[in-house]
């Protein structure tokens, strides 16, 4: 962490660790403001966490959340407000300063500091501000007649989905002028982190830096995105730069809404309250088990959409084996708590799940929802809904509790003229092509197709996505067809996996014959696929275009 100056009462920085504050305080600084919202990024410290410890240290602390790409002029206002009611001087931060230094020449143009005055304090800190100049200008608004970038294809997100589709379009035509916006410095390999909380995967084996992953010829815009304007075939980025395009992929994600569960937030990573749809705390659920020697422990699951919809189930399965093996299950009382009213939503696979669950001695609670938890009192409480809709809110006890967080559509999708009513990319479940724009496609976990949120839907949606845009192209001929593969290895224990293969409707989608592997059985070998093939598959095929037992179908 590195304080930047920008004024005298004001340093802006990239994320504080609330181990920085007290370093902070002994370089001078009495107040701190976090203007990163809690839950963007999978390692970062909750505002409570950086509260806590800027109290221990004497600073006070200001939180004034800004969605990366929804900076408003109120929110310049209050960041204005705050400097002047909190004690100088101040450091301000959020994911790279970039947000924090943002708000800052906002609410100075608001105050008629002269615009070279702005430009040359945020340059000296390291700062670019020249894509607000028209905002800083004008009061905010933005002309899209003219484009900062234009590229003939844009991808909007460079998770699984985003760069599989890059990928998968070069492979195909490789003189395509593509270009892929998306902030993050890291990419993680998310199906790993149930391995990570189940101590077979190290934390690190997960991640790579953005750079090295990104296609050979594809430019890279490194922003937050902030609105569309479809009409105008037009993306407006963070810092009201805009992007133009003839053809757009939206590919950023789903966001995991940890403010959803009342205290959570305050409480993630202690009092035995983790998650591993964090890549910072599934390590923390490993330590967790490891040091469960008798108590009760809670596995939760909230309403659906989530991502990967097996991992709430899987995290408990390795934390029963785990005890199972080392003798102290008989002490450990073990309760899965589903928002949901089935184990799992392709009945084929639940007769194998049950063995386990009865191996485990773990207690269901269908139509239980997470509402609220307090770690200090270990103490948590759900929304119970009976048959007739009738809900009460129950309470009960944890030394243990692993929380899948509520999800749904980034609010820069949720807003945007993109989105069905619900706040998904509203797309043709079949070819993946947006129902209004014909020049939009989706995939990933943001589209509203009834298809499991998994890396191995978007692994075979990125052909069918690249063949139908290049169709509309006049590069390829024939449709591709989507027919909802997902996949779910269900850890069932260590060294055996449940792996589920579906699409659409339930049905059965297997990959491979029975004698090899049955899907509704416990397998060695498909433990063997998790744990030693599809890491590399992932990284060295599907991330490069190389498209093993992907090929979707096509006609006409």
């Amino acid at each position: 962490m590195e304080a930047k100056k920008i004024s005298e009462n004001l340093s802006v920085s990239a994320q504080i660790a609330p181990e920085d504050l007290a370093e902070l305080a002994k370089q001078g600084f009495k107040a701190v403001i976090c203007n990163r919202p809690d839950g963007e990024g999978a390692d970062q410290p909750t505002f409570a966490e950086i509260q806590k410890a800027a109290h221990k240290a004497g600073l006070e602390a200001a939180y004034i959340p800004i969605v990366s790409g929804k900076v408003q002029d109120s929110d310049a206002k209050s960041f204005g407000d705050a400097l002047k009611s909190l004690p100088n001087p101040v450091i301000a931060y959020c994911r790279t300063g970039t947000r924090s230094t943002t708000l800052w020449s906002l609410n100075e143009g608001a105050k008629g500091t002269a615009l070279p005055e702005i430009l040359e304090a945020a340059k000296d800190a390291g700062y670019d501000m020249s894509g607000v100049v028209r905002r800083i200008a004008n009061g905010g608004k933005t002309p899209t007649d003219v484009a900062d970038f234009s590229h003939d294809i844009v991808i909007i997100g460079g998770g699984a989905a985003g760069i599989s589709v890059a990928s998968s379009l070069m492979q195909r035509e490789e003189s395509l002028d593509i270009a892929i916006i998306d902030p993050a410095d890291v990419h993680y390999y998310q199906p790993g982190w149930t391995m990570v909380g189940g101590g077979i995967f190290d934390a690190k084996e997960t991640a790579r830096t953005m750079g090295s992953l990104i296609p050979k010829g594809v430019h890279w815009i490194k922003a937050a995105v902030s609105a569309f304007e479809p009409d105008k075939n037009a993306v407006i980025l963070d810092g009201c730069r805009i992007v133009k395009y003839n053809r757009l992929i939206v590919a950023p994600g789903l966001k995991l809404n940890w403010r959803a569960v009342q205290g959570l937030v305050e409480t993630l990573g202690r009092y035995g309250v983790t998650s591993n749809y964090r890549y910072d705390l599934a390590p923390y659920t490993w330590e967790l088990v490891r040091g469960m020697k008798s108590g009760r422990a809670l596995f939760t699951q909230p309403p659906m959409p989530i991502k990967c919809a097996g991992a709430p189930q899987k995290s408990l399965y390795l934390s029963a084996d785990h005890w199972y093996r080392n003798g102290n299950i008989k002490d450990i009382d073990i309760e899965f708590y589903n928002a949901g009213g089935v184990l799992f939503g392709v009945k084929e696979y639940v007769p194998a799940l049950m063995e386990y669950i009865e191996k485990y001695h773990a207690d269901l609670k269908f139509m239980h929802n997470l509402i609220r938890i307090d770690g200090s009192t270990k103490t948590a409480w759900f929304n119970k809904t009976d048959a007739d809709g009738n809900s009460e809110v129950v309470e009960t006890n944890f030394d243990m509790i692993h929380v899948v967080p509520p999800q749904c559509a980034p609010d820069f999708i949720r807003v945007s003229p993109l989105a069905d009513d619900a706040g998904w990319v509203d797309v043709d479940q079949t070819t993946l092509r947006h129902k209004t724009f014909e020049n939009i496609w989706a995939l990933g976990d943001v589209m509203n197709a009834p298809n499991a949120k998994t890396a191995a839907a978007a692994r075979k949606q990125a052909p069918v996505v690249a063949n139908n845009l290049l169709r509309d192209m006049g590069v390829t001929s024939g449709v591709a067809h989507y027919d909802g593969y997902g996949s779910c290895p269900l850890t069932v224990e260590r060294g055996k996996i449940v792996l589920a293969e579906f699409g659409y409707g339930g049905k059965l989608l297997p990959s491979f014959p029975t004698w090899l592997i049955n899907g509704q059985k416990p397998s060695r070998l498909a433990w063997l696929l998790k744990e030693k093939i599809l890491p590399p598959i992932y990284w060295k095929a599907m991330l490069r275009g190389r498209e093993w037992m992907a090929h979707p179908e096509i006609t006409g």
